[in-house]
């Protein structure tokens, strides 16, 4: 497909948001990029928008009137991958009652977006690799190599050098992979795309649910654009959401919006400190949330203590019913009972609530007897 939108078109085609330099080059790359089948690797930190510009990349291609094929490699257990990915033979395996084609015969003349690729075992990664090079694969159970003419594109919230350099991922599919890096940056690195990314989301979440929104303060924007994003875009489309629903139409200022953003109450007037890029990997980022939840916890005691008197339980001598010195690892245990409960069990949801890998979430699962 021949490169005919400029760059305000080509955003607003693909639901691509922001007017900062950092978008700006992004989106210039992409346009580069899109109308080629050579293999693009998006790295960025969960919820900066990666599925987008994946869509993005397929819908400004020659192959965006076919399939797009998009699989979670961090979802899908470690025993069913190659299964999943490649397809199976009848009696490969235990439950294989049928042949079964993989994501990748699926997406055959099409695209396939491989999400979360760090999360790919190192045996499956050797076969990916094939694919790569040549387009063969083989089905589970078959000796018989096939082809496919797909597009590939990967995507991944971790530093895949360093998981190199662990020995976690191949350096030679790391190396294949990168041929076209699009790294898109964090939410709090392109501070002035917040202010119009609040206004999408509030257009979408009005028109689609019949709320009004009664604007914000200029102080209420700028502390939205001094806030840190841990979650990025999601993040933000999740505030704006809680906010529509519990406010009904309220001009908000800077006092209403602090109540939706996840800080302890003592940093709420701190500086803000940005970090380089990769800094947070899933664990800081649970920890973050645990220490910050651990706040929370303290300060719903010292309420009840004010309105209690004393001790904080009726009758004065009784121990503490929260506890101040609540271990990381049982506060983790918590948190997750927390999310699972609140998205009735659907790992999914409550994944995308802790910000953490599906397969993360699961292992903990695991781990703590939930």
């Amino acid at each position: 497909m021949e490169q005919t939108l400029d760059r305000k078109e080509f955003q607003r085609q693909f639901g691509i948001v922001g007017e900062s330099l950092e978008m700006q080059e992004l989106v210039q790359v992409l346009q580069h990029v899109a109308p080629t089948d050579i293999t693009v690797l998006i790295t960025g930190e969960s919820g900066v928008g990666k599925e987008v510009i994946a869509h993005a990349i397929h819908g400004a291609s020659k192959r965006a009137k076919r399939t797009m094929v998009t699989v979670n490699c961090g979802a899908i257990p470690e025993g069913i991958i190659e299964s999943e990915l490649f397809g199976h033979e009848k009696g490969s395996f235990t439950g294989a009652s049928s042949e079964r084609k993989g994501y990748f015969e699926l997406a055959d003349g099409g695209t396939i977006f491989l999400d979360e690729i760090g999360e790919l075992p190192l045996g499956t990664q050797v076969k990916f690799l094939r694919i790569l090079e040549n387009g063969e694969f083989l089905r589970v159970g078959s000796s018989v190599a096939r082809k496919v003419d797909v597009r590939v594109i990967a995507a991944t919230n971790k530093d895949l050098e360093q998981e190199v350099r662990n020995g976690h991922f191949r350096q030679d599919l790391f190396y294949r992979l990168r041929s076209v890096n699009v790294r898109i940056p964090a939410l709090r690195e392109r501070k002035e795309d917040i202010p119009l990314l609040f206004e999408k989301f509030v257009e979408e979440f009005s028109a689609k649910n019949g709320i009004k929104f009664g604007g914000m303060t200029p102080a209420a924007v700028e502390l939205m654009q001094q806030y840190y994003w841990n979650g990025n875009v999601r993040e933000l489309r999740n505030v704006v959401e809680s906010m529509l629903v519990l406010e009904r139409g309220r001009k908000l200022d800077a006092d209403d919006i602090r109540k939706y953003l996840r800080l302890p109450s003592e940093e709420r007037n701190l500086p803000m400190v940005v970090s380089k890029p990769n800094d947070f990997d899933e664990r800081e980022l649970l920890y973050r949330a645990l220490i910050e939840l651990k706040n929370d916890m303290l300060e719903v005691k010292n309420l009840v203590k004010g309105v209690l008197g004393g001790s904080g339980t009726p009758g004065g001598n009784q121990s503490n019913a929260v506890q101040e010195n609540l271990s990381l690892g049982e506060m983790e245990r918590r948190m997750i009972e927390t999310a699972l409960k609140k998205f009735h069990n659907n790992r999914r949801l409550a994944a995308d609530e802790l910000q953490i890998s599906e397969r993360t979430l699961y292992r903990k699962i695991k781990e703590y007897g939930l």
